[in-house]
């Protein structure tokens, strides 16, 4: 099998890491370089990257994130950002209106810039032998977030990425079967009979992070209202209005 491919299909989220480990300066700059390598639409790279290497800043993201001890016990960890800030910075200079906020598709434009970002971070870390788990709780913590870090308007934390040497080897974990996943040519729903049986092999994998069936974890968490922290945040940061396109 072709290397490359081997290294995606292999692919496991580390969580526990050498705190001993500092990683080399060189195969940091090498991870960022293949981040940055990344496709984005137009060519617009419309995503940062906060390197967080300082220990304080990590404590205080434990503070407010106590179920990810990995952030503050790994090498490093990237924080990948949705960033319309510099597009807005280039409207201002041409004296040119700046209307992100009158529709979703920029917001997902960078969003995906960002996620693209963190993927090819997360492939070159994996090929230097190392460690790596993305993180997506970070957006539970905006606000937090934003003070801790900065952070302008126009930006919105998407995931981080936590980076390490690991000291637990983990085992390859079950995807959902290709016929659930794969379409050719049109959309087709999911045979259930499928999520029936990824259930079953979810619950022999044995997963000790997982305490409930596959399907139950989402009945579960789609059966809730979803958080306003967020929509708020993404308002008051000027990357949408929901009200406003609510009520119109």
């Amino acid at each position: 099998m072709n290397d490359t491919i081997h290294l995606l299909t292999s692919h496991r989220s580390y969580r526990h890491f050498d705190e001993n480990y500092s990683l080399p300066k060189e195969q940091l700059s090498a991870i960022l370089a293949a981040a940055r390598q990344a496709p984005s639409w137009m060519n617009g790279q419309m995503y940062s990257i906060i390197v967080i290497q300082d220990k304080k800043i990590r404590e205080e993201m434990i503070r407010m994130n106590p179920g990810n001890p990995h952030i503050l016990n790994s090498s490093v960890f990237l924080l990948f950002l949705a960033d319309l800030k510099r597009t807005e910075q280039v409207a201002k200079e041409n004296q040119a209106s700046y209307q992100i906020g009158d529709g979703l598709n920029p917001l997902l434009i960078a969003t995906t810039d960002a996620s693209l970002a963190l993927e090819n971070a997360l492939i070159a870390t994996e090929s230097l032998g190392l460690g790596a788990v993305p993180v997506g709780s970070v957006r539970s913590h905006v606000d937090e977030l934003k003070e801790l870090l900065q952070l302008p308007d126009y930006v919105l934390p998407i995931a981080g990425l936590t980076i390490g040497k690991p000291t637990v080897e983990m085992k390859i974990k079950p995807r959902l079967p290709e016929q659930a996943v794969i379409h050719y040519d049109t959309y087709k729903e999911t045979d259930y009979a499928l999520i029936e049986a990824y259930d079953e092999t979810m619950e022999a994998f044995g997963e000790a992070r997982e305490t409930k069936r596959w399907s139950k974890k989402f009945v579960d968490y789609f059966a809730h209202q979803p958080s306003q922290k967020l929509d708020n945040f993404i308002k008051n940061q000027k990357l949408f209005d929901f009200k406003e396109k609510t009520e119109n």
